[in-house]
């Protein structure tokens, strides 16, 4: 398991833990999506939906990581 998916998972959990009272064990029997579908009614209704490429590469050049 890489240090990256370790620390997704556990920020993951603990946000399941803490808004939904999701047991560290309900975490981990829960599919991908049943995870999503949480995140989602979490996030609510005025949840932005994820950018077009377009959008994004405009972003890149606007704000360039240098």
């Amino acid at each position: 398991m890489s240090a990256d998916f370790a620390a997704r998972a556990a920020r993951l959990a603990g946000l399941a833990g803490a808004l939904a009272g999701w047991s560290p064990d309900h975490f981990w029997r829960a599919t991908p999506a049943e995870l999503a579908a949480l995140l989602l009614a979490l996030a609510g209704p005025a949840a932005a939906a994820p950018c077009a490429r377009a959008e994004l590469e405009r972003m890149k050049e606007r704000f360039p990581d240098g």
